[in-house]
């Protein structure tokens, strides 16, 4: 079983993402945790580049194939390995992400963008997308003071510090791509109480467990 957890910044994926893995490993389902970017030894290189103020002038294409690499090697040496062995991995974004920041957030093809993900995902797509939705407005105002707080406002905040328009962007872009994608995506509204978010997200969980 392969999830991935979606959404703009600040919609409190982290704290569902525990709360999925808690209950799933209550469910005596052994679970790996993972993320992207970052998942992978190579990934932990390659997420201090994407997500450092200092890389804010990165382009478009090469922001775009440095995820697709972390991907490539997150799939294979992390991702793979753990379904092969029967266990559930869960996810901290996944290739929906650069369709949806590098396709409808910096203008380029998401068609295309697919594409690329197929080669880099080499068929292992997830078996359930819980993308947490939420105004972006909340959602980076709730980001900032995160970063703030654990000091990661530098080494972390490339994408906090875009224009309020491109996290409109990311937020319609993301419900378009799950309105395509809806065989997968479910949209659970994230501006409620941690506890009422799970609630909401328990009976997919539940619906693939009895699978």
């Amino acid at each position: 079983m392969f999830v991935t957890f979606e959404g703009i910044e600040g919609t409190g994926k982290t704290t569902q993402i525990k709360k999925a893995m808690d209950y799933l490993a209550s469910k005596g389902r052994e679970c790996v945790l993972t993320l992207e970017p970052g998942g992978s030894r190579l990934g932990q290189h390659l997420r201090s580049i994407l997500l450092h103020m200092e890389s804010r002038d990165l382009t478009g294409e090469t922001e775009l194939f440095l995820y697709l690499a972390d991907r490539a090697q997150h799939v294979a040496t992390v991702v793979c390995p753990a379904l092969d062995k029967g266990k559930c991995v869960i996810s901290d974004r996944f290739a929906d992400s650069t369709v949806v920041y590098q396709g409808y957030g910096r203008g380029l093809d998401p068609k295309l963008l697919h594409q690329l993900n197929e080669v880099a995902v080499a068929g292992t797509w997830p078996d359930l997308t819980i993308l947490l939705d939420l105004d972006p407005e909340i959602g980076l105002r709730r980001a900032l003071a995160r970063n703030a707080a654990e000091c990661k406002s530098r080494e972390e905040g490339r994408f906090e510090a875009e224009a309020m328009d491109f996290h409109k962007r990311i937020r319609e872009g993301y419900l378009t791509w799950a309105g395509l994608h809806h065989d997968r995506f479910r949209v659970v509204d994230a501006a409620q109480t941690p506890d009422e978010v799970f609630a909401q997200i328990k009976p997919h969980l539940d619906a693939f467990l009895e699978k």
